[in-house]
């Protein structure tokens, strides 16, 4: 029946809160990182190429778990686990 839909697009485990999305996303903007043009769909488990993508630290404001990075993919922000390059949460 009824659920709550996520501010997120999709996440894993719940890798950045509820309450801190809003935030972290304006923080991402303030920021103005490079963007990577990725050519296939953005979703979660999208694995991203080794080269060309910059993964950046999560300030610790925003309680993300240890060894998380945050990208810029097709203008979209993005957590990602930088071992495997997988996506594992999308900002909307």
């Amino acid at each position: 029946m009824g659920g709550t839909v996520s501010a997120a697009t999709g996440t894993v485990g719940g890798i950045l809160g509820v309450e801190d999305r809003p935030r972290f996303r304006e923080y991402v903007v303030r920021e103005h990182r490079p963007s990577y043009r990725y050519s296939d769909e953005i979703r979660l488990g999208a694995v991203l190429p080794e080269r060309d993508v910059r993964f950046y630290e999560v300030p610790a404001e925003y309680h993300v778990r240890p060894g998380y990075r945050y990208s810029i993919v097709n203008e979209r922000p993005v957590i990602v686990e930088p071992r495997s390059r997988r996506i594992v949460e999308i900002i909307e």
